[in-house]
């Protein structure tokens, strides 16, 4: 144990360090993923609503590290803190991971794999939405009062929207699905997060 007491800056930095190792390895498997794809455009089939939520998950990944800048002012550290969000983290790398399996030879496509593996996705999409919630109300009252009623009634709604993709195959729901999500990723990001004043 140091001889000292460390400030809530020093622990964040010490943390974000971690949290930046997974973050890093989901972004690295995204990309490795799309440069396979660009490599080899006839080795598998693509499929638009899987390429949207690969560029939906980058946003996402980008806007998780900034948004977590804001725990350098969190006034005490615990450990169920620090665990909370790396799982939080190691979340998002199993969305990752969803999307870029090692292989999907079993499969016709990224189609067939895609609606196939649509559960285990979409749970964990859902999974990342409630994080998202403890993570925003770990920030304190002063941070989640700056989105005001927008983002209660956003939370609901994408997980009214995850549970119906994780049921229905429809793939006009599932595109229209990514579309609204990496729409509305890219407004909330612009309208919310441009500066960390």
């Amino acid at each position: 144990m140091p001889s000292h007491s460390l400030t809530s800056p020093e622990i964040f930095q010490h943390v974000r360090i971690v949290m930046g190792m997974v973050v890093g390895l989901s972004v690295t498997r995204l990309l490795n993923g799309l440069v396979r794809i660009i490599q080899h455009p006839n080795q598998t089939r693509i499929y638009p609503v899987h390429i949207g939520w690969v560029l939906a998950l980058l946003l996402m990944l980008l806007h998780f590290w900034w948004w977590e800048l804001w725990l350098v002012e969190l006034p005490v550290w615990t450990f169920e803190t620090y665990l909370f969000l790396i799982i939080y983290a190691i979340t998002l790398f199993f969305l990752s991971a969803f999307l870029f399996p090692d292989s999907i030879s079993d499969y016709t496509g990224y189609e067939q794999f895609f609606i196939a593996r649509r559960k285990w996705f979409f749970t964990f999409f859902g999974l990342t939405v409630v994080f998202d919630l403890i993570d925003t109300l770990i920030k304190g009252p002063a941070h989640y009062a700056m989105f005001s009623i927008e983002y209660w009634f956003r939370v609901p709604v994408y997980l009214v929207l995850c549970g119906i993709a994780i049921v229905s195959s429809n793939r006009r729901f599932h595109l229209a699905f990514v579309m609204l999500g990496l729409f509305y990723e890219m407004s909330w990001i612009i309208r919310h997060f441009e500066t960390l004043q």
